[in-house]
């Protein structure tokens, strides 16, 4: 299999931004960081930093479509978030409908106390959109 650029995640929320990468060979999400989003320059930087150290080139977006598929105003908060880096990075869109519940399962699974603790389930679901972008692929 051939080594790509790894890809950058971002589950976007109106106070927290959870951070998610791909390994090299696309076949797996692993978790970085939550990033808070009190100001969107700032946040923007800290994700500019994180791909460079990443070494990535492409941002996976996890849009929250609204349940009969429409844009709704979290879905094009996410968008114009992400708007001012289209012109240096790739820029992709993943359905992240659900994907907090499925981080929270997840969690639960894993007996770790979530329910204080937001931006582990940002984190989390920030891979879980990865994760289901990158299986969508194989």
């Amino acid at each position: 299999m051939a080594i790509k650029k790894r890809i950058l995640a971002l589950d976007i929320g109106t106070k927290r931004i959870g951070i998610a990468i791909s390994d090299a060979l696309w076949l797996g999400a692993t978790p970085v960081k939550t990033i808070n989003r009190t100001d969107d320059n700032k946040a923007r930087i800290e994700i500019e930093n994180i791909l460079k150290e990443y070494m990535a080139d492409t941002i996976l977006i996890g849009v929250p479509y609204n349940m009969d598929g429409t844009l709704g105003f979290q879905a094009k908060n996410c968008i114009d978030f992400i708007e001012p880096l289209k012109e240096k990075y790739n820029i992709l869109y993943q359905d992240e409908r659900l994907s907090s519940q499925e981080a929270e399962n997840i969690l639960k699974q894993q007996n770790k106390k979530y329910t204080k603790n937001k931006a582990m389930v940002d984190t989390v679901a920030a891979c879980v959109i990865l994760q289901d972008y990158l299986n969508g692929l194989k």
